[in-house]
């Protein structure tokens, strides 16, 4: 897989998630609101790609997958937190099992996709 095409879906994960749940709310704000809701769980991504060094096997779910989505729901609550947003348990509780299905699942299915691909090669 492109190193490229990694974080780029990893990021859509977020923004996906970001853009359901502003929309479940009927919340405003536009473009600043979303970028306020989004920031934190972007930078906790960032940081689970340093942390993790997704850079070396983006697709794994470890470890790369697993620290990428910890951290951002991690860092991004701590941040939220701190920013004076919103924390509440049922968000938590949301937030890490939307990220956690999205960005280990496209990595699920990407390791799928690469078995079927090499046994119809080998």
């Amino acid at each position: 897989m492109r190193r490229v095409v990694a974080p780029a879906l990893d990021v859509a994960c977020v923004l996906v998630f970001v853009a359901i749940g502003r929309a479940s709310h009927d919340e405003a704000g536009g473009v600043s609101g979303f970028a306020a809701t989004a920031w934190p769980f972007v930078v906790g991504l960032a940081a689970g790609w340093v942390v993790g060094r997704g850079w070396r096997r983006p697709e794994g779910l470890v470890p790369a997958g697993v620290v990428v989505w910890v951290s951002c729901v991690a860092l991004g609550m701590a941040l939220r937190a701190v920013s004076g947003q919103g924390t509440a348990f049922a968000f938590v509780v949301v937030a890490t099992v939307f990220l956690g299905v999205t960005l280990l699942g496209w990595r699920g299915g990407a390791r799928v996709a690469g078995v079927r691909s090499a046994s119809r090669q080998g």
